[in-house]
């Protein structure tokens, strides 16, 4: 692997990027600037030479930064990104984490704390969606379904639910820690690469969704089960 980072800037206000590539290229690092969408998604879908980190924001011409992201996943690029955006509503929050983004930033933003998420997500072991096989499991039954790991998919009677990565790293990290109880935080550092104190409703977002694709009644959830003023628990 290359010493030195490579970092993707996708920003349409060049002021904003070149003052980015600057502070970046001082830190040591390689920038490159793609200033639409499309062209972001056609560098990461190209990946020569590879990516090692995306700034992206959302609101962007050609295509807006939720798509660039979603793409980037679906194709199975696990690159670190971290969403800028003046957006700080709660729901763009959560679907920018939803569609891939593994940290995020309002602007405007201190330039020491982008470089401190820069570095945690740079630094930490990312959740690249392909289970390690001395390390997890590639299937588990829950009731009456079976979830594969590997395919990203849940099956069951009522037939195929394909999982986002998010959504397969939640399930993941409650399935291995079967029987215990798991705080947000720990779920919000493990799965999202956020800190433990995020102000963020993401998790419980998420967990509506799996209890919806696992239990039989989620309203009465017996897999995903809620523990007051902690957490969450998975029974198999």
């Amino acid at each position: 692997r290359r010493l030195v980072p490579r970092i993707l800037v996708v920003e349409d206000e060049s002021h904003l990027a070149e003052g980015l590539q600057f502070n970046l290229e001082a830190e040591g690092h390689v920038v490159e600037i793609a200033a639409d969408g499309a062209r972001a998604a056609a560098r990461l879908a190209a990946n020569d030479p590879p990516i090692d980190l995306v700034i992206l924001d959302l609101m962007l011409p050609e295509m807006n930064g939720f798509e660039v992201a979603r793409r980037a996943r679906a194709a199975g690029n696990y690159v670190p990104i971290l969403i800028l955006s003046a957006k700080d509503e709660a729901a763009d929050v959560v679907r920018g984490l939803e569609e891939g983004g593994d940290d995020y930033l309002t602007k405007p933003f201190r330039l020491d704390e982008l470089l401190a998420r820069i570095k945690g997500l740079l630094r930490r072991r990312r959740w690249d969606g392909v289970p390690r096989e001395e390390e997890t499991q590639r299937s588990v039954q829950i009731g009456g379904a079976t979830v594969h790991f590997d395919r990203f998919e849940i099956e069951s009677r009522a037939g195929v639910v394909r999982l986002t990565t998010r959504e397969a790293a939640l399930l993941r990290a409650l399935v291995e820690r079967s029987g215990q109880a798991v705080t947000r935080g720990e779920l919000l550092e493990d799965v999202w690469g956020l800190r433990a104190d995020t102000n963020t409703r993401v998790v419980d977002s998420f967990i509506v969704r799996l209890r919806r694709y696992l239990e039989e009644d989620p309203a009465r959830p017996k897999h995903i089960v809620s523990v007051r003023g902690h957490g969450y628990r998975f029974c198999p």
